[in-house]
């Protein structure tokens, strides 16, 4: 197996070109259109479903979603590291956003995942030991004029997982998963090519990518990569600045079209902002308390605390619609929303971790008052009937936050903010000075 491998990378590329230490260029302002797994305009959206299907399968992403990430977490925390830089390997059914932008000379289009879990921006090339059948054609590094090798001694390929060199003096990465196949390739560097809200475009040259010639195949056919918002040195986030933003509208509106990504130095870094720490790549920020229609709930802020020897503490997430609290948050919140509807609407008893009502949540929630998740600094996420609750079924509805033991005792200590909780906001990231802001906002009005 060595040797069929020494000769199949002895065949990727004879280097047609060799990059120094890039410098990509950095557009002030790059806008990327995010594409929800459900949109009309999505490859994966069927006219046949209905709310209800889109709801139940966004709420399985979300448990997949997190309990990866839980496990992931944990692995650090144990001492018992495994080198994963991602959490799962892409694919429509744990993947929430998605987007588009062509790679090389001449361009490529592409199909990727948006993940703030994962670091790596790769893209499957030719020639491919396990690549799947990708919706377009996959990218061939030998044909385009502006692709070029990165050289062992480039400053990047040591960040870059499983990092090893080859005879030809290329750089070599695995890229492991938590659940499913490794995807393994060439470093390199590549233009990148994005289409701007005016039908224009941009360019960004010389950035950083996996070119993957092994991944293990797809579940289906429309991906063509991982376009990864983790932070490390070797992620497009640093290569561009280390600030990014993304505002998303309803969730569960399929045409709703306003949904955006803004890397660079151009991101909106508005609103109140809350102290940000980067760890192995995760975001992470500091819960301080809850509260309903200005009512403080009691809860200690030292659940939300993370401490170097537990895997607990608050992750933000672009993957997970739902939101999930450790246990002493969730039952206050749980006690606190049942003592409010409890004497209106009749529970519909689901299963033992979810809080459910028989009714619609777009009639009976009327008036219902807001929840307030109080972050360190002072900033806020005000979460309305929309973002707190979702339509389950026809006939009832549920909250949309969880605990954090449905996945096991083993795993409670870790709390996730998804991104039901972040509609409506424009959500901001500055890597360099340690904040990420909250701005509510009608993501339509940042279209310019």
């Amino acid at each position: 197996m060595a040797v069929a491998l020494a000769v199949f990378y002895s065949l990727i590329l004879a280097p047609i070109a060799v990059a120094g230490t890039p410098t990509p260029s950095r557009p002030s302002r790059l806008i990327i259109e995010l594409i929800h797994r459900d949109s009309v305009v999505s490859p994966y959206h069927d006219p046949n479903e209905n709310a209800a299907n889109r709801i139940h399968r966004a709420i399985n992403i979300s448990i997949a979603r997190f309990a990866y990430l839980q496990a992931k977490v944990k692995s650090y925390s144990s001492n018992n590291i495994i080198d994963y830089q991602a959490d799962v390997f892409p694919s429509k059914v744990f993947s929430l956003f998605f987007m588009n932008f062509s790679i090389g000379q001449p361009p490529i289009p592409q199909f990727t995942v948006m993940d703030t879990g994962s670091t790596l921006l790769w893209v499957q090339c030719r020639p491919c030991l396990g690549c799947s059948q990708q919706f377009g054609p996959i990218f061939d590094p030998s044909r385009s004029s502006s692709y070029a090798d990165l050289p062992c001694y480039s400053e990047y390929c040591w960040y870059s997982p499983n990092v090893k060199c080859n005879f030809l003096n290329q750089c070599l990465y695995n890229q492991t998963y938590i659940r499913g196949p490794s995807a393994s390739g060439v470093l390199a560097t590549e233009q990148l090519i994005f289409k701007t809200s005016d039908e224009g475009k941009i360019r960004v040259q010389d950035v950083v990518f996996g070119c993957g010639h092994d991944n293990g195949k797809f579940e289906d056919r429309h991906l063509s990569g991982v376009f990864g918002l983790g932070f490390s040195r070797l992620s497009l986030v640093s290569q561009l600045g280390s600030t990014f933003s993304y505002c998303v509208g309803n969730l569960n509106d399929p045409h709703y079209f306003h949904n955006k990504l803004v890397l660079g130095h151009g991101a909106r870094i508005e609103g109140d902002s809350t102290p940000l720490e980067v760890i192995n790549g995760r975001y992470y920020i500091t819960l301080e308390a809850i509260s309903i229609g200005g009512k403080m709930l009691d809860i200690d802020p030292d659940i939300f605390t993370r401490k170097t020897w537990d895997n607990g503490g608050v992750i933000i997430d672009s993957g997970s619609s739902a939101t999930w609290l450790v246990k002493a948050g969730y039952d206050a919140l749980l006690h606190e929303v049942e003592s409010l509807l409890d004497m209106w609407l009749t529970r519909y008893r689901f299963d033992s971790w979810t809080l459910c009502y028989r009714g619609t949540a777009s009639c009976d929630l009327i008036g219902f008052p807001a929840v307030t998740f109080h972050f360190a600094g002072g900033a806020e996420l005000v979460l309305d009937v929309d973002s707190l609750f979702f339509q389950r079924w026809p006939h009832a509805f549920c909250m949309a936050v969880l605990p954090s033991f449905v996945n096991g005792e083993n795993y409670t200590s870790l709390s996730l903010i998804g991104m039901m909780a972040q509609q409506n906001y424009n959500v901001a990231y500055d890597i360099g000075g340690k904040k990420l802001a909250f701005e509510r906002v009608d993501c339509e009005l940042l279209d310019d």
